[in-house]
Formats: structure tokens, C-alpha cells, sequence
């Protein structure tokens, strides 16, 4: 799968290319990143890129004709895909849009906006999906587009093991499970028995409680939406119950 940046700052995405998960499955061909530079487009001394808002305000705003040359010279390269930019406005990402960009598998162009924004006339021309990571507002659009092409690179076949995808928070409808490794007692506290016991249903029946009630204490409007998507089993609604969740209608036949 191949990604192009168009940032000012290219540096900032060799968190992606060169650690971890996203390193090792860009070296084996998973997929592939070209950063490409606004500044590069610009003809005056400065290499100007941005200028003063109309109307006023704070800031400065970031050119419609700089941006465009630079799509244009990714789309003379061969990536005709979607372009996506980042603003706090956007649809908020989620895990189902994560996998549906990369069961495409199709080229994307990611516009990484900075200052109080992007001319608007080159958002209406050029870019075809706003995201949003939250509502918050951070000082460019680097380190959304980082984290849209980790979670995205995790869902490409052989980036990492099929069931820690499968498995991961979000993946079930829900929040993942507490984990415990070694040593069994750190600093006097113990891992829970049940994971030491070698019982795998015991095992799997405390990990479904502990990610039932995680998601119902911090992210309660998922648990109402594996409720309506038919995810949760009777045993997962009696459990719930009792943790005091309401209108939790009868789940589905474990």
C-alpha cells in the first residue's frame, strides 16, 4: 500500500517508517511513504507557503497554490487515490474506517495542514475526507496522518500476527482486557490466579468480564452499540447488569 505525505515537516514521519511494527512491515513490502514538501512548488526567495488571513485573525493560512502543485505532482507520480487532510472539524476516525482504508489497499494522499489552516478553495478543489482524532487541536496535521498510517499498516495481512489484530480494543466492539506478564508479583502486587491457573475457559470468562466492565465504566456508548449490533451474548448482559448498566436488552445466545 503506498502513501504520500504532503507535509512541511517530512522529518517527523520517521516515527512510522523506520520503528516498530511499521518499519518492519514497510521492509518487507507491506507498504511504501513519499513525503513531499510544499516549499518545494514555491518560486519566490522565501519559498512562501503561507500567508495572512483575509478578514483577520491570528495566524497565518496555508496557500491553495503551493498545496496544489504539490497534489498535482503526486498525481503525475502515479497516486490517483483519495486525499485526506486533518482538522478537528473532520469525521472522527474509527477502527472500522481504519480497516476500510486498508482492505482498499488503494494508494492515499495525505494533506498535513499546519498554522490556523488550509485555504479553503484548495479544500473544496482537492481534498475528498476531513479526519479528526478528537477534539482537541494539535500544531499540524504530521501527527494524525503518523498515527491514521499505523493503524493502518497494523491491518495489512503480515504486518502482525492475525489474532493480535483480531483480538485488539475496538476489534470486538469493545475495550481490550488488563494484561499481566512476568514477573507474577511485582512490588507486591500479584497477577490475578485465574491467568496462572491454565484454565483457558475460566481465563477467557474473567478476560470477557474485565473488557465488559473497562467499556462500561469509560466508554459506555460502546457497550449501547455492541448492544444494537447484537454483540453481546445473554452472559454478557447478565454480567452487565449486574455492574448497574440499564437498558441493556437481551443479548444474543452464547
Amino acid at each position: 500500500m503506498r502513501f504520500d505525505v504532503v507535509t512541511l515537516f517530512p522529518e517527523i514521519f520517521s516515527a512510522v517508517r523506520d520503528c516498530g511494527i511499521t518499519a518492519r512491515a514497510r521492509m518487507r513490502g507491506l507498504w511504501s511513504m513519499n513525503c513531499w514538501n510544499p516549499r518545494d512548488t514555491a518560486t519566490d526567495l522565501h519559498r512562501t507557503i503561507d500567508d495572512r488571513p483575509f478578514g483577520g485573525g491570528p495566524g497565518m493560512v496555508m496557500m491553495a497554490e503551493p498545496l496544489a502543485q504539490t497534489i498535482d505532482a503526486v498525481r503525475a507520480s502515479g497516486n490517483r487515490g483519495p486525499i485526506l487532510s486533518f482538522a478537528p472539524n473532520g469525521a472522527r476516525l474509527t477502527d472500522a474506517r481504519v480497516r476500510e482504508i486498508a482492505a482498499a489497499k488503494e494508494p492515499i494522499v495525505l494533506v498535513c495542514g499546519r498554522y490556523e489552516g488550509i485555504d479553503e478553495r484548495f479544500l473544496e478543489s482537492y481534498v475528498d475526507e476531513v479526519v479528526s482524532l478528537g477534539d482537541f487541536v494539535l500544531s499540524g496535521g504530521e501527527l494524525p496522518a503518523c498515527a491514521l498510517i499505523d493503524a493502518v499498516v497494523r491491518q495489512l495481512p503480515g504486518a502482525i500476527k492475525d489474532l493480535s489484530a483480531s483480538d485488539e480494543s475496538f476489534a470486538t466492539g469493545l475495550l481490550d482486557a488488563p494484561h499481566y506478564t512476568r514477573p507474577e508479583v511485582w512490588r507486591g502486587m500479584p497477577v490475578p490466579d485465574v491467568l496462572l491457573s491454565g484454565h483457558h475457559k475460566n481465563i477467557g470468562k474473567w478476560s470477557r468480564e474485565k473488557s465488559l466492565a473497562l467499556t462500561l465504566r469509560t466508554r459506555p456508548d460502546l457497550i449501547r452499540i455492541a448492544n444494537s449490533s447484537g454483540l453481546l451474548t445473554r452472559e454478557d448482559v447478565k454480567f452487565l447488569r449486574t455492574m448497574g448498566a440499564k437498558n441493556i436488552s437481551e443479548g444474543r445466545r452464547s
